[in-house]
């Protein structure tokens, strides 16, 4: 080397040996190494951080080797202010030779042979290479750990954040909730990811299921302390609806006592009221001894059966005096058929005026057979258009 190359080498060496010098630094300081090293791992990832741990241990035999050829060739340098032929001979031979000395590893003594270690020389370049793939080796696997602890352990947390707020909504209700289970499941999935994130596949759907469960969990608790809050107030909300049941199912009667004197009824047309019922639900909710929880389904339940019971009594309104609309259109039906015969001259044939004749009295009749009618009205039509609709 020229005394130019030498002290640029020597200079980049030394930038070089700083700069990976920090970046071990950075990586024994990295939170996931250090969580590593005091964790209990098992499986798949203590496999994973046995060869990651060995790749380190020979990056750092590596780096003190390589260190200490960096170290005697700064002595070399210090020795003369201005280098010589011996010194430039020298610190050629340290940074352009082999002059990095690895000593063959200690081995378990069912490992070894009766023939002296093998010792090899490497260049610096050669060195460097070998640390960073050791290195690299170390990152991946730290990557591949800390990757699944990212994912998975705010779930995690998430999951305990939301045991917490069931229980402490359950303490609110006065009505702890049995979570032991749920507990268990999610200590035992906690333990799973860091005992073994790289074989932790399982966990992420376990989580999904306990924390759905967990949010259908708070979601029940708060739907009953809201009912505990504001049981005064919808009960008589519903003590209302049933007003509003028993006033629809009052018109309904009405109708069918207007209709069924005039149109001929099943007697399952009679109608039939649901208050009793749901009274007598009201009255068993009131003197329950069930917990919020339940007492809220219950009270939802009835809520929408009072809405039910008063849609169901007023279309029974609707449909009972739609049967007497219903008579009034074939009514002027069979009017505007006899017009259409008198205008076809068919207003005089025997037949159509038998026809016309059943018609009008099975229309006029109290109470009136609509099945019936309506057939005879339809007969007398196909009469008078010659036998066609």
């Amino acid at each position: 080397m020229s005394r130019e190359g030498a002290e640029h080498a020597l200079r980049a060496r030394a930038a070089e040996r700083d700069r990976i010098s920090g970046d071990l630094l950075d990586l024994e300081s990295h939170t996931t190494y250090q969580l590593l090293k005091g964790a209990s791992l098992r499986d798949a990832t203590r496999l994973r951080w046995e060869e990651a741990q060995a790749a380190l241990a020979r990056l750092w035999s590596l780096y003190d080797a390589y260190r200490g050829v960096l170290r005697d060739a700064e002595q070399v340098r210090a020795e003369r202010s201005r280098l010589g032929g011996e010194q430039l001979e020298a610190l050629t031979a340290l940074l352009s030779g082999r002059s990095v000395l690895l000593k063959a590893p200690a081995k378990p003594v069912e490992q070894r042979s009766l023939l002296p270690p093998v010792e090899e020389r490497l260049t610096l370049d050669e060195t460097v290479l070998r640390m960073d793939a050791a290195f690299q080796l170390a990152t991946d696997a730290l990557t591949e750990i800390d990757s699944v602890w990212s994912a998975l352990l705010p779930r995690v947390d998430s999951a305990a954040a939301a045991l917490a707020g069931a229980r402490e909504l359950g303490s609110r209700l006065g009505e702890p909730v049995d979570l032991t289970r749920q507990d268990a499941d999610l200590t035992r999935l906690r333990a799973a990811v860091l005992a073994d994130p790289l074989g932790a596949g399982h966990v992420k759907q376990e989580l999904d299921t306990l924390v759905r469960h967990l949010e259908n969990v708070r979601a029940d608790l708060e739907q009953a302390l809201t009912v505990k809050d504001e049981y005064g107030a919808r009960r008589e909300n519903l003590k209302a609806a049933l007003d509003l049941v028993r006033a629809a199912e009052s018109e309904a009667r009405l109708a069918h006592g207007a209709v069924v004197v005039k149109i001929a009824l099943p007697p399952q047309a009679q109608p039939r009221s649901g208050v009793p019922e749901l009274e007598a639900a009201l009255a068993a909710l009131d003197a329950s001894a069930d917990s919020w929880l339940e007492r809220a389904r219950r009270l939802t339940v009835l809520e929408r059966q009072a809405e039910e019971a008063e849609a169901k009594a007023k279309a029974a309104a609707r449909a009972l005096r739609g049967l007497l609309n219903r008579r009034d259109e074939l009514r002027g039906l069979l009017g505007a058929c006899q017009a259409k015969a008198a205008r076809t001259g068919m207003v005089e044939d025997p037949a159509a005026m038998r026809l016309y004749e059943r018609a009008r009295l099975l229309l006029w009749s109290s109470p009136c057979d609509l099945t019936r009618a309506a057939a005879a009205v339809d007969e007398y039509k196909r009469a008078i258009n010659g036998g066609g609709r």
